[in-house]
């Protein structure tokens, strides 16, 4: 089944390394030709290299593919904006945006600094406007197209991380509005969080989270044990077994498949569930305190003061 893709255009941002390499090498493989961007930074975002992009660059070459290099910086307008155009100079067409490109910068809230703060949200938030505005213009035109964004599990509560999770929860919520706008036009926008062991998972103290949960010192939501040996290199959770949902994404067999993200890696793809009503009180008139002190808790619930329980060694 190699050429699914044959002939199409991608964009894929954080290319140069780890997920990204994995995303742009899988959909080079099906004869999709590849704008290879990758700011070539460190893992907070700092500073540059070309080499990353290059490297990746003359993989795909190599390997009989087409491919060009991009070292501009997501969180620039400028340079995201320039990445589409090269892609439309180089190649003629644009058919794929992959919004990978990410950093880490992990912190208690409490001791959080605003640069650490607006670094995270700039390059997964702005990053997103920055790359896929002009594109999802040309996607409405052509009435095609497919974008996939990176989130992550991070969304669903973990520790010392809430620049991060503020910022992948937003790419889930953006993907779900944008697909509603753009589905009329056949362009659908998915999401992942991916299961990857990269340099930004290696990143991570997942030990001292996990310790701290077993003590009953910090509760965490259960998925978090799920990963507990997601860091760098690992064989179990390669980036290499994120990248197939991906090109299937881009593919005609998942034109149906929008809005909707999904949890990969590690052998394993998980639909997550779209957000829905839980329990529900009404009320004829404005509710009174009295009221709510007498309900909430015997309908709604008495609320959980943490994500989870305590887990117990």
């Amino acid at each position: 089944m190699a050429n699914l893709l044959t002939g199409q255009v991608a964009v894929v941002t954080g290319a140069g390394r780890g997920m990204g390499r994995a995303h742009a090498m899988a959909l080079a493989a099906e004869g999709v030709k590849i704008v290879v961007n990758d700011l070539g930074g460190s893992i907070v975002g700092d500073g540059g290299d070309a080499s990353p992009a290059d490297d990746v660059v003359k993989e795909i070459v190599a390997a009989g593919g087409e491919a060009v290099a991009n070292y501009g910086s997501v969180t620039e307008v400028a340079d995201g904006t320039a990445m589409i155009e090269q892609a439309m100079d180089t190649f003629g067409r644009l058919d794929i945006v992959i919004n990978n490109a990410g950093n880490i910068r992990n912190q208690l809230f409490v001791k959080m600094t605003e640069e650490e703060w607006d670094s995270v949200i700039a390059v997964h938030l702005k990053g997103l406007y920055s790359v896929t505005r002009q594109a999802a213009q040309i996607f409405a035109k052509q009435r095609s197209g497919r974008i996939v964004n990176t989130a992550s599990e991070a969304g669903l509560g973990g520790y010392a991380a809430s620049n991060y999770a503020a910022a992948k929860e937003g790419i889930v919520g953006f993907s779900r509005t944008l697909a509603l706008e753009l589905g009329p036009y056949g362009v659908t926008t998915n999401a992942i969080r991916p299961r990857a062991g990269t340099r930004m998972a290696g990143a991570v103290d997942m030990k001292k989270a996990l310790d701290l949960a077993r003590e009953g010192k910090l509760p965490l939501p259960e998925f978090m044990f799920e990963i507990e040996d997601m860091m760098e290199g690992s064989d179990t959770f390669s980036p290499d077994q994120v990248a197939p949902l991906v090109v299937f994404l881009c593919t005609e067999a998942a034109a149906n498949i929008n809005g909707r993200d999904f949890i990969v890696g590690g052998g394993e793809i998980t639909l997550v569930s779209l957000p829905t009503k839980e329990r529900s009180i009404f009320s004829d008139t404005q509710w009174t305190q009295e009221q709510l002190q007498d309900l909430i808790p015997k309908t709604l619930g008495k609320g959980v003061k943490n994500p989870a329980a305590p887990r117990q060694a």
